[in-house]
């Protein structure tokens, strides 16, 4: 015998502050029962009381739903990790702090889970990418393109 699926009414990615969701707004749109989801997202983040916790969140035309949470944003981990408040708005010319590798790393090694990266240096190049657009220095990391081999025209 086949198993009924729900039917999907919407998907909804939003960020909200570990262990202390509100219902509000963004969540009336989405069309859940705010109160029990609230409940929920509050009881599996309590541990990142106070971080910005990516959510994905499936509602259904029942009016049921899941979630998945996802890692904090690196953006957020490196003005954390950085000490800083706001990022540089010109990555150019703004040099607003410096991080070591070792604190990159660490965030990457964080993050791994949400990346679509092979290994831990893939990762590192990604969140060294996101601190290159804050202006945020990291030592000893190198952003130049990696060096590939050419296709050759006959």
């Amino acid at each position: 015998m086949a198993v009924k699926q729900k039917e999907i009414k919407r998907i909804a990615k939003i960020q909200l502050v570990g262990g202390q969701a509100r219902p509000g707004p963004a969540l009336a749109s989405i069309g859940i029962n705010m109160a029990e989801f609230t409940k929920q997202f509050n009881d599996q983040t309590k541990s990142r009381n106070g971080e910005i916790v990516p959510c994905v969140i499936t509602a259904f035309a029942d009016k049921s739903f899941t979630f998945i949470t996802k890692t904090s944003p690196a953006s957020v981990l490196l003005k954390k990790a950085a000490k800083i408040d706001k990022a540089g708005k010109n990555q150019l010319t703004d040099n607003v702090a410096t991080i070591t590798k070792a604190q990159a790393l660490e965030i990457a090694k964080y993050k791994m889970p949400d990346l679509n990266a092979y290994d831990e240096e893939a990762a590192l190049r990604m969140v060294a990418g996101t601190a290159k657009n804050m202006g945020i220095k990291i030592k000893d990391v190198d952003l130049t393109p990696r060096k590939t081999e050419r296709l050759k025209k006959n």
